[in-house]
């Protein structure tokens, strides 16, 4: 039934915003159980001509993209997990862009100059979560990003699987990284990372066997630094200022992060993410 449900909505979404194809997944936070995994255009097994056509992928398991803004959650996540700032802390003067080796980086909208940590992912700047990643410094994020296993290929009980882009870090990495451009990984990995924030902290394997039992693993933040995630995620739906207001649905006190970034290789297509949790 979840899996129909969800279909439908993606369909309609793809007509809504015109999209050539699309890609969801829930997942119990707490044990990494897929409750649904739907990707999109769809074919029929008995008719499938061209088996060779990229569009059919698993776009979810398979499909390696960056990912934009969603990872500015893990900038503030780390920030706050090596206690150098809390959500209120504010983050003064923040300039309207930075230059960055050869490169330009700005925010799309103007923002005021002084935002408070939990305003930087709630209104989405690229500046400030910039300013928040060289706080944080490369040695500590790197860690983050090996205890992650955002770069590794993702494990799963099928066979269609994709390898996250591998790179150098080098100048600036860290600077594009803390607001999700120049590191490119599936939807899957994405969403096992976002499910340790939610969690609690603890660090879960996505599995689409069913789980009785939530195993402790590793966890990569504290319960504590999980909870005020939790919170700033749910204020990115709920604030005026927030950039997920439409996914405010009764009821269901969901949190959540919007991305969009240009599709990898093609500088004429977006791509557009919205990753969530509920309860919140």
């Amino acid at each position: 039934n979840i899996q129909h449900v969800i279909d439908d909505e993606l369909n309609k979404a793809l007509e809504t915003f015109n999209a050539t194809g699309g890609g969801a997944l829930l997942m119990n936070a707490k044990n990494g159980e897929v409750l649904s995994l739907v990707s999109l255009p769809n074919f029929n097994i008995n008719t499938r001509v061209n088996i060779k056509d990229k569009n059919y992928i698993n776009k979810i398991t398979k499909g390696v993209y960056e990912l934009g803004s969603i990872f500015k959650t893990f900038t503030i996540a780390l920030a706050l997990e090596k206690n150098l700032v809390s959500p209120e802390t504010i983050i003064k003067n923040i300039p309207r862009k930075i230059k960055c080796s050869v490169h330009e980086i700005s925010d799309i909208k103007q923002f005021p100059k002084d935002l408070s940590v939990e305003d930087i992912l709630i209104r989405s700047s690229n500046i400030g979560t910039l300013m928040l990643a060289k706080k944080i410094g490369e040695r500590d994020y790197r860690s983050f990003i090996k205890e992650t296993h955002l770069l590794n290929t993702p494990e799963l009980e099928i066979e269609e699987l994709g390898t996250p882009l591998s790179f150098k870090w080098n100048k600036c990495k860290l600077e594009t990284i803390s607001y999700g451009h120049g590191i490119a990984v599936t939807p899957l990995q994405a969403t096992a990372t976002y499910a340790a924030l939610v969690n609690g902290g603890n660090v879960i394997k996505p599995t689409i066997i069913k789980k009785e039992k939530y195993q402790d693993n590793k966890k990569i933040i504290s319960s504590k630094t999980s909870k005020k995630i939790n919170a700033i995620l749910r204020k990115v739906v709920t604030e005026k200022e927030g950039t997920a207001s439409l996914a405010n649905i009764y009821g269901y006190d969901v949190g959540g992060k919007t991305g969009t970034s240009q599709k990898y290789g093609n500088e004429n297509e977006n791509l557009n993410t919205f990753i969530s949790v509920f309860p919140s």
